[in-house]
């Protein structure tokens, strides 16, 4: 049985431990509201953006570039979204547990699609070409546990993250597949769902889909009235022509695609290092807690045996 002074030493750490854990969750609920505002802030743009394409449909069906080409699945490129931090709890994990469903069974990620026109490819499972580019260090250290070639890495980007820091990220993107060195582009992050739930998610990049395009902007119709944002479509004259402005547009679109998986996956980790660092303090209080019973009960063991001992000896004397 430990001594009353180890259990001291004992109950002295864990309040320290708890300490930290206690500010750390404080700081990551105040970055965990801040994501939130960034992500809540895009929603407007967002709606914006995609109505717009909406109205430009006429447009999709005369439009043959390559942002929509549809080819059969040989190389894929995929975005992996991750921390550059621990102590999140099972973020990062369920990233890699992702990833590495994907590599083992490829079936859906090998399907290329643009709304009702869908490719399969005839490609074996183990001849298809699987490369990453990682946001965030712990995706990188993911990446290369699986085995996979990393074409670009991009760590500390999420810390004051905005559309002019994605642009680096979006030009490989719309470089490596407009050259065709990839047939599709995934994105691979965490959706903030709640404080308390996020989902991984897997979602097309390229070839640009309008059916995703438009279940995208339904996903957000849901929350438009709150910015005023449910106004009917408009009919648009498009100059110089539709394919220039499309040509203009879709990169915009990647970008903010990129950004908004980001600042999801940003409010989504702080919200699980928050819930982590909350169940590792009220774990430091249960254990202190039960410490410092056994340490009373050890000091009242102790003092009733000086009393026994007192009153024996008295009695001796007597």
């Amino acid at each position: 049985m430990p001594s009353s002074k180890d259990i001291r030493r004992r109950i002295k750490s864990i309040n320290s431990t708890k300490k930290i854990t206690r500010a750390v969750e404080m700081i990551s609920a105040a970055k965990m509201r801040r994501a939130v505002a960034s992500v809540l802030g895009i929603r407007p743009y967002a709606h914006s953006a995609w109505s717009v394409l909406t109205n430009l449909a006429t447009a999709f069906e005369n439009y043959g570039g390559g942002f929509l080409e549809v080819r059969e699945a040989k190389n894929i490129l995929i975005v992996a979204v991750s921390s550059d931090r621990g102590q999140c709890g099972s973020f990062n994990t369920q990233i890699a547990k992702k990833l590495r469903d994907e590599i083992l069974n490829p079936e859906k990620l090998k399907i290329n699609r643009i709304g009702k026109k869908k490719i399969e490819s005839s490609v074996a499972n183990e001849d298809l070409k699987i490369d990453f580019i990682t946001v965030g260090k712990k995706g990188e250290g993911i990446v290369r546990k699986l085995k996979k070639e990393i074409i670009a890495t991009f760590p500390e980007l999420t810390p004051g993250i905005n559309i002019e820091s994605i642009k680096p990220l979006s030009r490989i993107v719309i470089e490596e597949y407009l050259a065709k060195r990839y047939d599709k582009v995934v994105v691979v992050y965490t959706d903030y769902v709640s404080a308390v739930s996020q989902q991984t998610r897997i979602r097309q990049i390229l070839p640009i889909s309008k059916i995703d395009i438009e279940k995208q902007i339904a996903e957000i119709d849901v929350l438009a009235k709150e910015y005023g944002l449910d106004e009917p479509k408009a009919d648009y004259k498009v100059e110089p022509s539709p394919k220039e402005v499309l040509e203009f547009i879709f990169p915009r679109l990647i970008e903010m695609q990129l950004f908004h998986a980001i600042l999801e996956s940003s409010a989504s980790e702080q919200s699980a290092r928050m819930i982590a660092m909350r169940n590792a303090t009220d774990a430091a209080n249960e254990m202190s807690a039960d410490l410092t019973l056994a340490y009373n009960q050890i000091r009242q063991s102790k003092i009733t045996q000086e009393i026994a001992e007192i009153s024996a000896g008295r009695a001796a004397l007597e």
